[in-house]
């Protein structure tokens, strides 16, 4: 079964057609850049694109970069504020003329990572995290999706998380990798005294370049693993939940 997944991020918005039954995108994703702002409107018209490039007629399921309650946004860290309160299902499904799903962008990529990635058959507290524009967090307990965490927006040290350990913190301060994942650890432990998880999963597009700095993580007592599906997560999971609700 094939369905259709968008992720919506801070610098690009990607999608494609997935294989509900491998977890693998059917054909290579189609990215654009975000529009600056990424107002509603924008955003809408860009998410259509990339669905109209495959000319795709079914369910379509999409990641929003912040807090989803039902198909409402409630928060827009990394995008327009404009979103706050909108029925983003419902201005998709106007655009659109199909079904749309609409979910928190790192629970998405947890749904998936939990089912064909690096947290498939675990049980106990599980935590991903997707490590981009900003930081998003799914947490799990024995496969149960806790959604809407947002931990990237936790204070550390009086900072917000994600203005310390995020890429884009890292490419902005051009910042080594050592110096990076010192921060990246000091997070982790963070989160590790307040949710003791089994298993991190670290996800985002840096997770291809894992083997820089996940060997440079000390002192944490949960395994931490890179995500296996790493950037296409999210649109895996945004297909799965799109199948999931229009079953």
């Amino acid at each position: 079964m094939n369905v259709f997944g968008v992720d919506i991020g801070g610098s690009g918005i990607k999608g494609a057609p997935v294989d509900l039954d491998r977890g693998e995108l059917v054909e290579p994703r189609h990215k654009v850049l975000t529009p600056h702002p990424a107002a509603p409107e924008p955003v809408a018209d860009c998410v259509a694109e990339v669905v109209r490039h495959f000319g795709w007629s079914g369910p379509v399921g999409v990641t929003f970069p912040g807090v989803v309650t039902g198909s409402v946004i409630r928060t827009a860290a990394n995008v327009d504020k404009n979103w706050i309160d909108v029925d983003a299902a419902e201005l998709l499904h106007e655009r659109l003329g199909v079904p749309v799903t609409v979910l928190n962008d790192a629970d998405a990529a947890g749904v998936a990572e939990m089912t064909f990635g690096a947290g498939k058959g675990r049980k106990g507290t599980v935590m991903l995290l997707t490590l981009g524009t900003g930081i998003g967090s799914a947490l799990f307990v024995d496969g149960r999706l806790v959604p809407n965490t947002e931990l990237g927006h936790l204070e550390l040290h009086g900072h917000e998380a994600e203005k310390r350990a995020s890429t884009k913190v890292k490419e902005d301060e051009g910042l080594s990798w050592e110096h990076w994942a010192r921060r990246v650890q000091k997070y982790l432990a963070h989160l590790e005294m307040l949710f003791s998880p089994e298993l991190f999963i670290l996800g985002g597009g840096v997770s291809r370049k894992a083997d820089k700095f996940i060997p440079l993580l000390h002192h944490i007592r949960a395994e931490i693993v890179p995500a296996q599906l790493r950037n296409n997560a999210g649109i895996v999971g945004a297909a799965m939940t799109a199948a999931a609700r229009h079953d």
